[in-house]
């Protein structure tokens, strides 16, 4: 079989070269973009495992050809130089390779003509497959002396399936991130009509349990709190900074589509994605959404727009026990509240319509007939919701548009069509995808080609102009982000972009966000006065004890899991600490480290406990369940000296053990340990604020009504955890040193009830 660059090169050879003796190569200057080195996906690895080599060294570049912006002409580039089609003074990009200027080569046409010129031309095999998604498509982790990084088995999604979407989840360095762009590209243009790639990634500028996640590495994007920390910060225009940033670097690279951010509410504390939301309060979460989609978006989507796919509608937060909709026994969403759905999960979503968000993607579940009245239309005269995953639910897309006022496109969550099409588990496969077509969806995620959805239209159950209207929804976005004239990017931008000695104030703004994530939970007094902050007069006189605990996740597909695990949290454990250690003695040299907790006047402990989803097994106590194997070593250690106690909260641990024997308790949501010691030093003043209510104990959990916020009227009144000087550790908690700013903070708007 031969290999997937004699291929690239092979169709590059049959292209025709009908302009060679016209083609102003002066003016089209070949473009060599160095290439990074390789590095393994990260997977589901913990927050402190890295991945991504900073080395540079240029295996897989390809030479792509540029005719530069000037007045009245936008960039084009190409893999090729004869397909820089010359017409006037002006140039453009001859996708069909025929040497004639087609309507939907012509950037001077308004978007909607080009869309519908191409959208004419397409056969139905391309229009279906434009409307899959494999997440397969891979990357080759061992590209050779040729640097090739495209799969036979993505190859194959592109030539044969006609996809033009790829989902990246790999973490290596930037550089090689867009020179797997620009081989994809390369690949695309060589065929039929020549329709560029989109590449879609998870978040990729934060650690996270599940999903992308990165560190503090050079080469890798830059490294922010989570979403979690983001709304303890309580600053919507720092999301904004934010996601202005990280959208240069994603456009950099060439993945100009975002499955995030989550829109959710975190309602019931056992759901393990609850990492992912802005917290429990709508109004919160949806400021945060509007922001970050105006940062990755900009008020009109353009070719410096990173495409947002705001998830997962009408709102994944409304769980039963914790279980997640990825699996059968959770497959669909308990609303016990009359009106929780419209005051509660529905908000955020409709922050981000206005905002002008190109995509929603609904989530698996179906909403349950046990439910109150949420107050939207009922299915039917007895029975209030359609029980079907709302990525083929009729009655909730139509709701999204027709109400909501909706006007991108709908992305199906991966598998939720295929396998997950809870409610519609019998029908055929084509069947599936005409109810989800049909129902409102325009693109499906998790599929393994066109097949199905071409048979359905055979069939006549979808009508190939349903087809089209979904098919113009997407060809528009890859319009308007300039796919169509410049799908090529330069790997050494991409890297500049992420140099802290280019841009130290971009670096200057992640830390600034780190540090407001950074909540104080509890200050007591030692010695006659509060523990902390540990000033430089205190610190002439500490001696300081540091040991992290580190959860960590099974990997997917592991035998054993439980064993995967005990393996990993003491490794993960150890490295932290080692870790820590070193940044210590290098950024805060005034403090005085010591091995034993025996030498110690003071100690500092980190906790990271970790559940995955994937697990499907929720679970928010602190011990062996989640990956923390010694909380009696956490508690001795609390006994011996004054101790200050963080925890990394992806969700609303109970922390009855823990909390008791603290001298100080300091909450973190994925922040970096730079940003605690500026608030343990007194560097920076804490004013996080708790993004969600702590619950008081396992019974409290059970009894929570799972639907709405602790902090709403409708949640039981004991749900938070107080501690003994009668702290209530409840939504918007967070204390600071300065007494202005001490304790719960304004008070909270009230929600529209529906009657």
């Amino acid at each position: 079989m031969a290999s997937v660059s004699k291929k690239i090169n092979k169709i590059s050879k049959l292209r025709k070269r009908v302009l060679a003796s016209t083609l102003a190569l002066s003016i089209v200057a070949p473009v060599l973009g160095p290439q990074a080195s390789l590095a393994a996906d990260s997977g589901n690895l913990g927050q402190f495992e890295n991945s991504g080599p900073s080395e540079y060294t240029g295996v897989g570049a390809i030479p792509t050809y540029k005719i530069p912006a000037a007045k009245n002409q936008p960039e084009i580039e190409v893999g090729s130089p004869e397909l820089a089609i010359k017409k006037g003074a002006k140039y453009f990009r001859d996708a069909n390779r025929n040497g004639k200027l087609e309507t939907y080569e012509d950037w001077r046409k308004p978007v909607k003509q080009r869309v519908k010129d191409l959208v004419e031309r397409m056969s139905l095999h391309q229009k279906a497959g434009l409307m899959q998604i494999n997440v397969n498509f891979g990357i080759n982790n061992n590209p050779g002396e040729d640097g090739n990084l495209l799969t036979e088995g993505g190859i194959n999604q592109l030539s044969e399936q006609d996809m033009r979407y790829v989902i990246f989840r790999s973490t290596p360095n930037l550089g090689t991130i867009a020179n797997f762009n620009n081989q994809v590209q390369r690949y695309a243009e060589g065929l039929d009509l020549g329709i560029p790639v989109t590449i879609i990634s998870n978040p990729r500028n934060h650690a996270s349990t599940d999903y992308t996640n990165i560190g503090e590495a050079e080469g890798q994007h830059t490294f922010w709190p989570g979403a979690l920390g983001f709304a303890a910060g309580g600053d919507a225009e720092a999301v904004h900074e934010f996601a202005d940033i990280a959208r240069k670097e994603w456009e950099a690279v060439g993945i100009r589509k975002i499955y995030g951010y989550t829109a959710d509410v975190g309602t019931d504390p056992l759901w393990a994605r609850i990492e992912d939301t802005f917290g429990e309060n709508p109004e919160v979460a949806g400021e945060m959404i509007y922001n970050a989609i105006k940062g990755f978006q900009g008020d009109k989507l353009g070719k410096d727009s990173v495409a947002i796919t705001v998830k997962h509608f009408p709102g994944g937060g409304a769980r039963d026990d914790g279980l997640d909709p990825h699996f059968e026994d959770g497959k669909f969403n308990p609303y016990p509240t009359t009106g929780s759905l419209l005051n509660y999960h529905i908000p955020p979503f409709e922050k981000a319509i206005e905002a002008g968000v190109s995509s929603v993607m609904p989530y698996y579940a179906y909403p349950s007939n046990t439910s109150s009245d949420q107050g939207l239309e009922w299915y039917n005269q007895t029975e209030q919701f359609e029980e079907v995953g709302f990525a083929l639910n009729k009655g909730i897309l139509g709701f999204l548009r027709d109400e909501l006022g909706f006007k991108g496109y709908v992305n199906s969550d991966t598998g939720a069509v295929d396998d997950n099409a809870w409610g519609a588990e019998n029908l055929p496969l084509h069947e599936k995808y005409a109810k989800a077509i049909n129902a409102g969806t325009d693109i499906v995620s998790g599929s393994s080609g066109p097949d199905a959805l071409i048979k359905a239209v055979e069939e006549g159950l979808v009508t190939e102009e349903t087809i089209n209207e979904s098919v113009t929804l997407l060809l528009t976005e890859k319009m308007n982000l300039g796919l169509f004239d410049d799908p090529y990017v330069d790997p050494q931008k991409a890297l500049d972009l992420v140099d802290r000695d280019k841009n130290p104030e971009v670096f200057a703004a992640a830390e600034l966000a780190h540090r407001k994530s950074v909540v104080l939970m509890r200050n007591d007094e030692t010695d006659g006065e509060n523990l902390l902050p540990l000033t430089e007069e205190k610190l002439e006189n500490v001696k300081l004890y540091v040991e992290g605990f580190v959860g960590a996740v099974a990997g997917r597909g592991v035998t054993d899991p439980a064993a995967d695990i005990r393996k990993k949290a003491p490794l993960q454990s150890a490295a932290f600490t080692a870790s820590l250690k070193a940044t210590l003695e290098e950024k805060f040299p005034n403090i005085t480290l010591v091995d034993h907790v025996e030498e110690a006047t003071h100690a500092y402990v980190f906790v990271q406990p970790m559940q995955s989803n994937w697990d499907n097994n929720p679970r928010i106590t602190v011990g062996p369940e989640t990956a923390i194997f010694n909380t009696d070593k956490i508690v001795e250690i609390q006994q011996k000296v004054p101790t200050i106690t963080a925890i990394n909260f992806t969700n609303q641990w109970l922390i009855n053990e823990l909390e008791p024997n603290a001298a100080a308790l300091i909450a973190t949501f994925g922040t970096s340990q730079d940003a605690v010691f500026d608030v343990v030093t007194g560097k920076f003043n804490p004013v996080g604020k708790l993004p969600f209510g702590i619950p008081a104990s396992e019974d409290a959990v059970e009894r929570e009504v799972g639907d709405v916020p602790s902090f709403a009227e409708e949640e039981i009144e004991d749900f938070v955890y107080v501690n003994a000087a009668g702290d209530k550790y409840a939504y918007n908690f967070g204390l600071s040193y300065n007494d202005e700013n001490e304790g719960k903070g304004p008070d909270l708007k009230k929600n529209k009830k529906i009657k």
